[in-house]
């Protein structure tokens, strides 16, 4: 009786490496699709960036030498961001001698420092002109976010 030899079939690895590298082909997306998925994930992530982003902020219009400035910053600044206004509208610093930012390209008529000019999602809100002390300063200040929930006309 003949013995026949069973021998282990091993498949080819350079096979099985073609077959991988035609599965994918065969099921990868058109270019237009991935251009697509691509453009959906950007949306996403801005939109999520918007959302997260806080909407309304204070812009603080400084410049060097300012004594005003100087004063809040003393009285004001250091605590303003702990404060309830402070986390409703976070401060934002420009500097009135440098070119302004281009997403305040719209805020008009800033000559004198301390300008506070409460911004909502890239509109003017209200403004304060000069520093009238602490007390003054909050008290128009929450005039001013009091407006935030309410709709534009």
């Amino acid at each position: 009786m003949e013995r026949r030899r069973r021998h282990l079939h091993l498949p080819n690895p350079q096979r099985r490496l073609t077959g991988l590298t035609r599965a994918r082909t065969d099921t990868a997306l058109p270019p237009a699709l991935t251009g697509l998925t691509y453009l959906f994930v950007l949306v996403g992530a801005l939109l999520f960036a918007y959302k997260s982003a806080p909407a309304a902020e204070l812009v603080m219009f400084e410049q060097w030498g300012c004594e005003w400035c100087e004063v809040w910053d003393e009285e004001v600044g250091t605590a303003y961001p702990l404060t309830k206004e402070g986390r409703l509208a976070p401060l934002r610093r420009v500097d009135i001698d440098e070119d302004r930012p281009t997403d305040l390209a719209e805020v008009r008529g800033v000559r004198y420092t301390p300008t506070f000019v409460v911004m909502d999602r890239g509109r003017e809100v209200g403004r304060i002109l000069g520093y009238p002390g602490e007390d003054m300063f909050y008290g128009l200040l929450g005039e001013i976010l009091k407006k935030l929930n309410k709709p534009t006309s």
